[in-house]
């Protein structure tokens, strides 16, 4: 069997690659939101060759009663949280709509905190009528990354796109509805863990988003206000609608 070459040296180098094919969308003055803790240094990269605002996105499981290992859905972080259910599992089990609700609080509370140790007292930039670019170091089966998505659209941004370095087809295929575009680099078959595909895969550290999120403070305030979205050649995905 032939030996597996990686795509990526590392999460930095994914993050240039991808920068090049987003380019396009420097125009709009997107809002680049990064999936912690692995889509940060990519996501960082993207931020500074478009001159694009950095934040975090915070997605938080809600499991089923007894049994929090099921996810009946996700809280998603932002100037307006957003919860996303998982609608053929919550009809099956009936959870209560106060046990929904009690689940809800307390992954906001862990949303607060995660945030609050990252980022300080800073609040989720508002993303209303905003060019946004999701980005995280890769997908596999996509969960985290569609529930992002579905939270992120009912708070009306006016473009949405996902730009991932790593995926295997099918989870692209899946998630493709969620968003106006989707930029993904490589979608190899077969697709092994997302951490194979990168020559360096160490896990970024606490330490380490706190840094570059600190570094990015300044990227995307040379500009007036947020500009019109912008249309992308080259991208992977579904058509802009």
């Amino acid at each position: 069997m032939a030996s597996h070459k990686p795509e990526f040296h590392d999460r930095r180098e994914a993050g240039r690659r991808l920068a090049i094919v987003l380019a396009p969308l420097a125009g709009a003055h997107p809002l680049v939101l990064a999936l912690p803790r692995g889509g940060v240094p990519v996501a960082f990269e993207v931020a500074k060759a478009l001159d694009a605002e950095l934040d975090l996105l915070f997605v938080r499981k809600i499991g089923a009663p007894g049994y929090e290992e099921l996810g009946i859905g996700a809280v998603v972080d932002g100037a307006e949280p957003q919860l996303v259910l998982n609608e053929d599992i919550v009809r099956q089990l009936a959870p209560s709509p106060d046990y929904i609700r009690a689940e809800m609080r307390r992954q906001l509370a862990e949303i607060e905190r995660r945030r609050s140790s990252y980022v300080g007292g800073r609040v989720p930039v508002e993303v209303t009528g905003r060019t946004v670019i999701v980005i995280d170091d890769g997908i596999a089966t996509g969960g985290t990354v569609k529930a992002a998505l579905k939270g992120l659209r009912k708070n009306r941004p006016a473009r949405l796109v996902l730009g991932i370095p790593v995926a295997p087809s099918d989870s692209i295929a899946e998630i493709s509805p969620e968003c106006d575009d989707i930029v993904c680099l490589a979608q190899p078959d077969p697709f092994y863990a997302v951490g194979t595909h990168y020559a360096v895969f160490d896990q970024t550290t606490d330490e380490e988003v706190v840094r570059l999120v600190r570094e990015a403070t300044p990227f995307g305030h040379s500009h007036g206000s947020p500009g019109r979205p912008t249309a992308m050649r080259g991208a992977r995905g579904p058509a802009p609608g």
